[in-house]
């Protein structure tokens, strides 16, 4: 018997198995990989793109107006939305333009012919968004599954930030 094949063979098999181990707990709990399906984050996302999750970001830091965030909900599981309302805010939505608490929200990655229905948090029974609570919205008003719809998202709904498109390559960006 070659004892000393014996002993590199284990060596490399821990260590394949504990690089295994470390892989599966980055992919389960800091990134992961999202497509992009339909039309509802058009034009600043597409569908079919792939897209890197960051998982961990918001144990760090907090939801911001504008993040790009995918979300768990039942019918579809995963959601890729915008962040729009935050907590206390009050949103509405008139001729075309988000208000939050009364005055206009800017948002130059919308496209300008956009014609969508007004909405008042109120109509969902809201004065404000409560504590842990966001208002999310695609950017393709028209068609979009988003807070008008769904109501409120929890933020342990949110699953993590998306921080980079990867696929299409030649579409290679930071979001």
């Amino acid at each position: 018997m070659d004892w000393l094949g014996i002993k590199e063979f284990l060596k490399d098999s821990i260590k394949l198995i504990l690089f295994l181990i470390v892989l599966l707990f980055i992919m389960v709990y800091v990134f992961s990989i999202t497509q992009v399906v339909g039309k509802s984050m058009s034009p600043t996302l597409k569908e079919d793109e792939v897209l890197f999750l960051n998982k961990a970001y918001y144990r760090f830091f907090d939801v911001k107006r504008g993040d790009i965030v995918s979300l768990e909900y039942a019918d579809t599981k995963y959601l890729i939305k915008r962040v729009i309302g935050l907590p206390g805010e009050k949103v509405e939505i008139k001729n075309n333009q988000v208000y939050i608490n009364g005055e206009i929200l800017e948002e130059n990655y919308l496209e300008s012919d956009l014609h969508y229905d007004d909405y008042s948090l109120e109509d969902a029974g809201y004065k404000t968004i409560p504590e842990n609570m966001y208002f999310v919205l695609g950017d393709n008003r028209e068609d979009s599954l988003d807070s008008r719809e769904i109501g409120l998202i929890s933020k342990d709904d949110i699953q993590g930030k998306i921080f980079m498109r990867f696929w299409p390559i030649t579409k290679i960006k930071f979001v």
